[in-house]
């Protein structure tokens, strides 16, 4: 075995050095190797098969959020040949729409109908499942408070007007711009749990909250949102969706959207994330946004907060270490390892400034006199 294996192990610890990465060493995020395989099947099967690998207990990095955001850095991603899998997959995407209407209630299924009880101890008290906004905040709860009045800032949302919220969560956009603008809400989603739990959440208030795909909907709103969801739309679909939302904007009305992004245009997302955590996702691109509302929108402002995200996985990750006693009867030791590798991982993309976090205003026609950017 010591034969087979010792090619793999020495590629392995000459990317990992680069980043500043031991093996078996005692740095913050060097890797502890426990099966000698895992050398062979990081090149094999990349980024899948090292996530796979660490679910399966092959190997240990703490803090992992570190391992991440230096292998990251170094760009180590980009020098691992692409498994089989993953070619066919590019190859197969201009003949597929992953995100189409037969296909785009399975992220629901999948993973936000997992239960409302991880997300109730992982979240804030609102359940706010997107990036907060940590300027002055000194807590989650601050911050997805703060992250949601600077939207409703944003967009001028005043008392009485209407507000189309594509891919609505649990309703804490919706329950905020109720009770603090007194304004009236119409939220969408492709989760089941969300509905129910939402509705429950925003009972008494001027919103409704619809299990439904954006691209049915005919309504006219004041102002539409969408906050944390068009990762799911991808990009077969962007221009469509734009559309939809000029569709239902009013004329003087502003559209705010709020999306994780790349720094270059793909098709797909990363293998493991797309198998185990957001299946059909994929993050968009600062060009295939603009091509998307390109004729449509004028883009009145595009403000970028990244790193708000490494600290905003940061806290979910403390809320769920802290509560897994409570959760591990129902989810299981395996589990653990798979969320834990989907926060920590995710942290350390945004803390490299692999992923971004934009929101972007847009107008129909243009603001008149100018817009006025809210940080």
């Amino acid at each position: 075995m010591g034969v087979s294996t010792a090619a793999p192990e020495r590629i392995i610890r000459e990317l990992l050095a680069r980043a500043d990465v031991r093996i078996d060493g005692d740095g913050a995020g060097d890797i502890a190797v426990h099966d000698r395989r895992l050398y062979g099947r990081i090149l094999r099967d990349g980024s899948l098969g090292l996530g796979e690998a660490y679910m399966e207990g092959w190997w240990d990095a703490e803090p992992l959020d570190e391992f991440f955001s230096k292998v990251l850095w170094a760009n180590l991603d980009k020098r691992l040949r692409r498994g089989a899998r993953m070619i066919l997959r590019d190859a197969a995407h201009p003949l597929l729409n992953r995100q189409s209407r037969q296909r785009a209630f399975q992220i629901g299924v999948h993973h936000y109908d997992i239960g409302n009880d991880l997300y109730r101890a992982m979240l804030d008290g609102r359940m706010t499942y997107s990036c907060g906004y940590w300027k002055d905040a000194r807590n989650l709860d601050e911050a997805q408070e703060a992250k949601l009045d600077m939207i409703c800032r944003k967009i001028g949302l005043s008392r009485g007007q209407s507000v189309l919220d594509i891919g609505c969560g649990w309703g804490s956009f919706a329950r905020f711009a109720a009770e603090r603008y007194g304004a009236r809400l119409v939220g969408l989603t492709v989760s089941k749990e969300q509905v129910a739990l939402g509705n429950e959440m925003c009972r008494g208030l001027p919103v409704e909250m619809r299990l439904q795909d954006y691209r049915d909907e005919r309504g006219h709103f004041d102002h539409v949102v969408s906050i944390g969801m068009f990762e799911h739309v991808g990009d077969r679909n962007y221009r469509t969706f734009m559309r939809v939302v000029h569709r239902c904007l009013k004329s003087g009305g502003l559209f705010l959207l709020h999306t994780i992004g790349g720094n270059e245009s793909v098709r797909a997302t990363d293998p493991w994330i797309t198998k185990y955590i957001f299946p059909n996702s994929m993050l968009p691109s600062a060009a295939q946004l603009a091509a998307s509302f390109e004729g449509l929108f004028v883009m009145e402002d595009w403000h970028n907060f990244a790193t708000d995200y490494d600290k905003t996985l940061m806290a979910w990750f403390s809320n769920f270490d802290a509560r897994w006693n409570d959760l591990r009867g129902k989810y299981g030791d395996p589990f653990y390892r798979m969320w834990k590798y989907y926060l920590l991982s995710c942290a350390g993309a945004f803390r490299s400034r692999q992923n971004q976090l934009w929101q972007i205003v847009l107008s129909k026609g243009g603001v008149r006199g100018g817009y006025v950017s809210m940080r």
